[in-house]
């Protein structure tokens, strides 16, 4: 028999209160209002859909998405200290199955006895599993609990659809530098849960430098600040003064937004791409260095080049692949971070060269055709013949050597008669491909050979009853000559 759950005790009341005094700052001055909350006016601000949710205590399922520091926690805490509902927090780092059904057979009792919902709000929600996500699944849809999630991931990549389709999505963005100044001057200035007590002066140069380096991040900006501010020996006055090495020296390097398996990777490799495409040096720069700062890994931007170099400048420059080729080879041998520069180098050879994208147009037309149409024999001409059998039956027969021909060139068709005359590769007047497009003009004059000139119309021929139409000679049909065959 299980034991029976005991309740809180004194124990457990004295450990809540010293694990709130001894806090980081982030956590003690967390907002407990909506009026207390910086930020996100797109969302909470006033007559927003989920300011009047929370007022009016009529809660829905929903997904809290945006980057760490933001205010998800915090709204969700704001959320249980207003509504009338029970709430279950719970952490998908630490939660399992166990857990969530524990949480629904309570929220089920609640709702059959005391009519009390039930808001079930699941911190990093991106960690849970699918099945973990299926286990909740339907008592989100039957409204056995209401369902609050916080990510920082992309909720499309994360979370699955059935469920992201029974909650809505609020997108949270980083916090604006002026209102991360509001969350530093408010702690200073705080003397109940800030640093008020410690009487604290920020230097103004100090103060815009940790507002810089925190990135929007509230929490890395509070948390950087107290451990400048305990670390610093009060002067005369009792006065602890805050200087920029000071809080240089608390954050050690900017709180660095990127994650190299979140959407911030996908977005990045995009702005990369595109500034290498649209031919800014300095902006593919920056995009680099940011992936690599970040912890990209290097041979995986040194693949996206390769790709670069043939879709988007092909054979506008013919020595964009190897040189985006050597920049691999040269990161894979040398590493980081000597091999970043053979990165950098690569990044902008290839915005500098001409740009043409015909030859993925030319690749994409060709892989539409193969899919989609006739797959023909080979033409007999372009066959070989090693076999008796095989130049028999005419293959290779026809065929026109290009190195006995004038111009070492052949004008005969290659496609199978189905795709007669197509043309896939239209070079543009880029870089080499200008050379290329001349070199290719003979195309248009053997399409202009081989296009019929239109027929005439000519009176129809008048027969008397009964008479049949006359052939031509040579559309009349061969006589078969020898013996029918038996099998």
């Amino acid at each position: 028999m299980s034991p029976k759950p005991r309740g809180p005790t004194l124990f457990d009341a004295q450990r809540q209160q010293t694990l709130q005094n001894q806090a980081p700052l982030a956590a003690r001055m967390r907002p407990r209002t909506l009026d207390e909350f910086v930020g996100q006016g797109h969302i909470i601000g006033e007559g927003k859909l989920l300011r009047r949710a929370i007022a009016n205590d009529q809660l829905f399922s929903l997904i809290l998405w945006g980057p760490p520091g933001s205010g998800k926690t915090t709204l969700a805490q704001i959320i249980a200290n207003s509504t009338n509902a029970h709430f279950e927090p719970l952490s998908a780092v630490s939660a399992g199955v166990n857990d969530l059904r524990r949480v629904v057979q309570g929220a089920k009792d609640r709702l059959g006895m005391f009519q009390q919902h039930t808001v079930v709000f699941i911190d990093e929600i991106h960690r849970f599993n699918k099945s973990q996500q299926d286990a909740i699944l339907p008592y989100v849809e039957d409204g056995t609990i209401i369902l609050i999630g916080a990510t920082t991931e992309n909720p499309s990549f994360e979370v699955n659809s059935a469920l992201l389709s029974r909650a809505r999505v609020f997108t949270l963005e980083a916090l604006r530098d002026d209102e991360i100044g509001i969350l530093i001057d408010r702690a200073l200035s705080d003397r109940e849960r800030g640093l008020g007590e410690l009487k604290i002066m920020l230097a103004s140069d100090a103060r815009g430098y940790l507002i810089n380096m925190s990135n929007g991040d509230a929490r890395t900006a509070l948390n950087a600040l107290e451990a400048a501010a305990r670390s610093k020996p009060p002067a005369i006055g009792e006065t602890r003064l805050i200087t920029v090495d000071d809080i240089r020296d608390a954050l050690q390097s900017r709180a660095v937004r990127y994650d190299k398996h979140g959407e911030l990777h996908f977005d990045a490799i995009s702005a990369l791409h595109k500034s290498v495409r649209d031919s800014d040096p300095d902006g593919a720069l920056y995009w680099l260095g940011r992936m690599l700062d970040g912890g990209e890994d290097p041979l995986y931007i040194a693949r996206r080049l390769v790709r670069m170099a043939v879709e988007d400048i092909g054979l506008a420059d013919p020595h964009a692949l190897p040189q985006t080729i050597a920049a691999q080879q040269a990161v894979h041998v040398l590493g980081q971070p000597e091999g970043e520069l053979a990165l950098a180098q690569a990044v902008v050879y290839l915005c500098l060269a001409p740009k043409s994208n015909a030859l993925y147009r030319a690749y994409g037309a060709v892989q539409r055709d193969v899919a989609e149409t006739r797959n023909e024999p080979v033409p007999l001409h372009l066959r070989n013949a090693p076999t008796k059998l095989m130049k028999r039956l005419e293959y290779g027969r026809g065929y026109e050597y290009a190195h006995d021909l004038p111009e070492g060139r052949s004008d005969q068709e290659h496609l199978p008669p189905n795709l007669a005359g197509r043309i896939y590769y239209e070079p543009t007047g880029r870089g080499f491909e200008a050379v290329a497009r001349e070199r290719l003009a003979w195309r248009e004059e053997r399409r202009q050979r081989a296009t019929p000139p239109p027929a005439t119309a000519t009176p129809a021929e008048e027969l008397a009853p009964g008479e049949e139409p006359q052939l031509p000679p040579e559309d009349v049909p061969p006589r078969r000559r020898g013996k029918r065959s038996t099998l």
